[in-house]
């Protein structure tokens, strides 16, 4: 018994080195992701260094939401990898040690897994995504270069929709405006113009939009009457110190509430089928990506003991194409969730179901000395993705 615990710890240990490695590089790579958009916010909206941080900070959170359970297969597929090669698992079966002998520590790493990616998945992405939000909309208002994201219908000003085809930051050169602008109460504005130009007064939270041969539609929403107005000159000042002012609640997406919010309103009845779909496959999202960690670990495990030859960059390689085939399972179980063709507990956790189904197949065969075969087809595409591996 305690020579069992002795391995327990050991294989524990084993696999926590791979883990921090893998976790750090994959969320590196996430966020190298979001550095063009970073740079743009630095560059044109002047943007503070602390602001900079705090969206990197708030963006963390959905990056580690994948990159957990990312982390938790290739570590273990690892650390088996390792001791296959180096003749470790021979000796523990020599000394009577049965596959399902080491199980216990793999099962206790995942379950670490499944609550650390449950508190993200809980806790910190609405959290994150929520506070991106806010903090998006506190730039633009600081801003307005920041409401000027091309090909975008871009609403962060209060009352004030504006899209544009084209932006040149350096000359602040606009082409393609469209501008609907509800500030006089009972009246909607839409500004049409080709070009247009971003003007700067000596306030700087004061700007003037100026557009050229355009054409206005004011709307009297009391009467119902419409008036077309063409022009060659038209100026739409903002006033961003009064939109500052404006401190109404921010309305929430579905994956920017709390666990207890989306609750509330998956409770309260949601009319439109579709919404309610949406609601329900965001609170399975919720449990089921963290018990990922789970099942890709229980594939990882027997994986790792049967690819004693490969080396451990095909095994990194081997993670991630499971990881994937699990993300694309997953894709498509939230496409037919969402429009509600099977139910939406089923699109969230079919995904873990096959993958740990497959992985307690995989380990039988391996606890019963019979090798894991792979179909054809598997067969020819890991042979080529080891190839490329290898180049």
């Amino acid at each position: 018994m305690k020579s069992f615990n002795i391995i327990n710890r050991y294989i524990l240990r084993e696999l926590v080195y791979p883990f921090s490695i893998s976790l750090f590089f994959l969320t590196f790579v996430f966020l190298m992701t979001r550095i063009p958009e970073i740079t743009n916010i630095v560059v044109n909206y002047n943007a503070d260094i602390l602001s900079i941080a705090l969206m990197i900070v708030y963006t963390l959170p959905r990056f580690l939401e994948f990159t957990i359970p990312m982390s938790v297969m290739i570590s273990i597929l690892l650390t088996f990898m390792r001791m296959s090669q180096e003749n470790e698992i021979v000796a523990l079966k020599g000394a009577g040690v049965s596959l399902y002998k080491l199980l216990p520590p793999v099962l206790i790493f995942c379950f670490l897994g499944v609550f650390l990616t449950m508190v993200i998945t809980v806790f910190g992405v609405s959290w994150g995504k929520l506070s991106i939000k806010k903090k998006s909309i506190e730039i633009a208002r600081s801003s307005i270069d920041a409401a000027l994201q091309e090909r975008q219908f871009n609403s962060k000003l209060e009352d004030v929709m504006i899209y544009v085809s084209q932006v040149d930051m350096k000359t602040k050169e606009l082409k393609d405006i469209f501008i609907e602008n509800r500030r006089t109460k009972g009246i909607i504005s839409v500004s049409i113009a080709p070009s247009g130009r971003l003007i700067r007064l000596n306030d700087e939270q004061v700007y003037t939009i100026r557009l050229y041969n355009g054409i206005i539609n004011q709307v009297d929403i009391e009467e119902g009457s419409v008036t077309s107005i063409q022009f060659e000159n038209y100026d739409i000042n903002i006033d961003l110190n009064r939109m500052n002012k404006n401190t109404g609640e921010i309305s929430k997406d579905f994956d920017e509430r709390s666990l207890a919010d989306l609750v509330r309103v998956i409770r309260s009845g949601i009319k439109d089928k579709a919404r309610l779909n949406e609601a329900l496959m965001e609170f399975h999202e919720k449990f089921a990506i963290p018990f990922a960690c789970l099942s890709l670990g229980l594939l990882a495990f027997p994986l790792g003991i049967q690819s004693a030859s490969f080396r451990h960059s095909s095994g990194f390689g081997f993670g991630i194409c499971f990881f994937l085939l699990y993300y694309f399972l997953l894709t498509i179980g939230w496409s037919a969730g969402e429009t509600g063709d099977y139910p939406a507990f089923l699109g969230m956790w079919l995904p873990d179901v096959i993958m740990g189904g497959v992985g307690i197949y995989f380990l039988v065969r391996n606890a019963r000395e019979r090798p894991v075969r792979f179909p054809g087809f598997a067969k020819r595409v890991l042979k080529e993705a080891k190839k490329r591996i290898k180049r």
